[in-house]
């Protein structure tokens, strides 16, 4: 501990609370607030008021200048609470509970009005009610601040170990293809004895709390035990009756139960999809009845953590059968499809075949699907939405691909159907401007009549697709088309009963909801859990890798210390006047953070409720359900509900 904090702390056990000595501070906000209210007016009228040492309007209260006028205050006038009426305490809290700390006293002594959100912006047109209400707000925090004692955040011992749930992309450097990096990267995170992998896990119950997660997981066994030759190997999987989608090849072809994934896959082995097989054991025979366990059971562990980062990543849209054609004709197919296809280590071995085995001399890539829906204009998915958002990655994409194509087959017609062509990201725009000169032709839709693909009546070519193009004045065109490709987008990743094991809040999008997306954008509203990649939202490379690196350090500086502070706005029990209902228990939201326990009090055993600081969110719900209040919330007790009341239905102040 430094001198400075030293001195601090000691200030903070000398200062006097017999009195209330109250600063108030009114923000003008730049402008903000004072071309609303009239802040001057505002600080006057609450000068007037009892136990009110100091009252100020500042232009910027969250400057360096600002705090240093509460800072003087605190010492010069022996002040031990203060309010700062000015934005939202989402913005500020801490800025203003810092510069307490700084002067030596309490940072739980503070309290924000929110009179910029709550007032200004929303009472424009009549400023004198803006005035009026802005006092009234600052008179029901001095009534609240009047009663607030000094609070004392609790500390909990952490453990050092950080869970990561899934880990694709995020973990990826950016700028090169992900095959050419995964090799090293694997190699690297092997390597590390810091770092455990549990492949074909899944999670089923997650306890605890920051610092002292416990997480139970179940892990597939994968039936195979031992390397193969790759004759043997070979004879193992051909010898496997059952076939079922190749789902890393997107289904373009079909595998055995007994398969490997592909040549990067960690681990790189031979493993059973339990729910092909039927156990008809003809690969154990092709094995020589040794190295392959059809009667293997699940392993169960227990992890312990201090932190949980949540990398579950994205799936690609599926197109609804007969949308765009999809399933209806076989010359229909998604980018991804026709990404493996031109992989030289595909499926078609960097090839173009479809299933008519036709020669591909006109290729329609049509925007948007999946991405940028409109109700009414597109079908509820499966969870009952339609996707609004834009997926980001998939004009790029989509211009990567075309130019791909150019590259490789010179001689064919390449369109593109788009409503607008947004190619996020440095340099992305430069795919658009090549594919232009390369020759791409583009046609712009409107999204409300998106382009329709038919069966040919005749022609050359199998399709047609029609579009109505915008940039000719919505002039019908028709487009003879040998192979129609669907830039599918980005939905979120199905991590199934983990939402309701962890509570975890989601966006209207579906994708998992940070706390907030300038301030706190990789946290998630529980302590300790951070998210990274695209089970946030749709990003590309970069913004993933820049996500991930973010919640890394994030719970790296959350555990380094060896123990952390929680916020001290939970529930405390008064034991007199508990009389061991267990209805807080009943109604608690969060699991543990309140329970009936058994104690000695005057000589007999009761049951009493005891919360748990670290699982309890200050919510109040067990405030409310209390019949003998006996449970309140540190920082918001009844009594200072009471005296905020009573300052708002008073008749004063209102004038000055």
């Amino acid at each position: 501990m430094n001198e400075d904090n030293a001195n601090n702390e000691a200030n903070l056990t000398m200062t006097d609370m017999s009195e209330p000595r109250i600063g108030v501070y009114v923000c003008h906000c730049g402008g903000n607030i004072s071309d609303v209210v009239d802040v001057k007016r505002v600080a006057e009228t609450i000068a007037k008021l009892p136990n009110v040492v100091v009252s100020r309007d500042y232009i910027f209260m969250c400057s360096d200048p600002g705090q240093n006028l509460i800072i003087e205050d605190i010492k010069k006038e022996k002040l031990n609470r203060v309010i700062v009426a000015a934005c939202s305490p989402s913005l500020h809290d801490l800025t203003f509970r810092g510069a307490l700390m700084r002067a030596g006293l309490n940072p739980y002594l503070y309290e924000n009005v929110n009179i910029r959100e709550q007032v200004s912006w929303v009472s424009k047109s009549d400023k004198e009610g803006a005035t009026r209400k802005a006092i009234k707000l600052i008179a029901a925090a001095l009534g609240k601040s009047r009663l607030q004692k000094p609070l004392e955040a609790p500390k909990v011992k952490v453990s050092k170990h950080i869970v990561v749930v899934g880990g694709g992309v995020s973990g990826l450097p950016t700028g090169e293809k992900a095959k050419d990096l995964l090799d090293s990267l694997i190699d690297e995170v092997t390597a590390d004895k810091n770092i455990k992998i549990y492949t074909g896990t899944e999670i089923t119950d997650v306890s605890g709390y920051v610092g002292n997660f416990k997480l139970k997981v179940k892990i597939a066994p994968r039936g195979v035990t031992k390397e193969f030759d790759a004759e043997t190997e070979k004879a193992i999987i051909d010898a496997c009756p059952e076939t079922t989608d190749n789902e890393f090849e997107y289904n373009i072809v079909k595998r055995k139960a007994i398969y490997r994934t592909y040549g990067r896959a960690f681990p790189n082995k031979l493993a059973i999809d339990w729910k092909t097989c039927t156990k008809c054991g003809k690969c154990v025979e092709a094995a020589g009845g040794e190295g392959i366990v059809l009667n293997d059971r699940d392993e169960e562990l227990e992890i312990s953590a201090g932190a949980i980062i949540l990398a579950t990543g994205f799936d690609h849209y599926t197109p609804a059968r007969g949308e765009y054609g999809y399933e209806e004709f076989p010359e229909v197919i998604t980018l991804p499809q026709l990404i493996r296809m031109l992989d030289d280590e595909g499926p078609t071995g960097g090839e173009i075949r479809l299933s008519n085995e036709r020669k591909v001399k006109n290729v329609c890539l049509i925007h948007c699907v999946g991405s940028r829906q409109i109700e009414g204009v597109n079908k509820p998915g499966p969870n009952g939405r339609i996707n609004e958002y834009c997926s980001r990655v998939c004009c790029t994409a989509t211009l990567q691909m075309a130019l791909e194509l150019r590259k490789k087959y010179p001689e064919i017609n390449i369109f593109e159907l788009y409503q607008d062509i947004r190619t996020y990201g440095r340099g992305h725009e430069d795919y658009y401007m090549d594919a232009s000169n390369e020759g791409v032709t583009f046609f712009r839709y409107d999204g409300h009549t998106p382009p329709v693909v038919e069966k040919a009546a005749g022609g050359d070519s199998p399709l047609v697709v029609r579009v109505k193009d915008s940039l000719t004045f919505g002039e019908e065109l028709s487009i003879p088309a040998d192979l129609v490709v669907l830039s599918t987008g980005m939905v979120p990743h199905d991590i199934g009963n983990l939402v309701e094991i962890l509570k975890l809040p989601r966006s209207s999008d579906g994708f998992l909801q940070e706390v907030h997306p300038k301030l706190r954008p990789v946290e998630l509203a529980t302590t300790g859990i951070m998210i990274a990649g695209t089970s946030q939202a749709p990003m590309d490379i970069t913004e993933s890798s820049a996500a991930a690196a973010a919640a890394a350090v994030k719970s790296s500086a959350l555990l380094s210390a060896g123990e952390i502070s929680l916020d001290p706005f939970v529930a405390q029990v008064d034991l007199e006047k508990c009389e061991g209902t267990g209805k807080c228990v009943e109604e608690c939201p969060y699991e543990g953070a309140v329970e009936l326990v058994e104690m000695e009090i005057n000589g007999q055993k009761v049951k009493r409720a005891k919360v748990n600081a670290a699982l309890c969110a200050g919510c109040g719900i067990c405030v409310a359900v209390c019949p003998t209040r006996a449970i309140q919330v540190a920082g918001w007790r009844l009594d200072q509900y009471d005296a905020m009341i009573d300052a708002f239905t008073s008749d004063e102040p209102l004038d000055g």
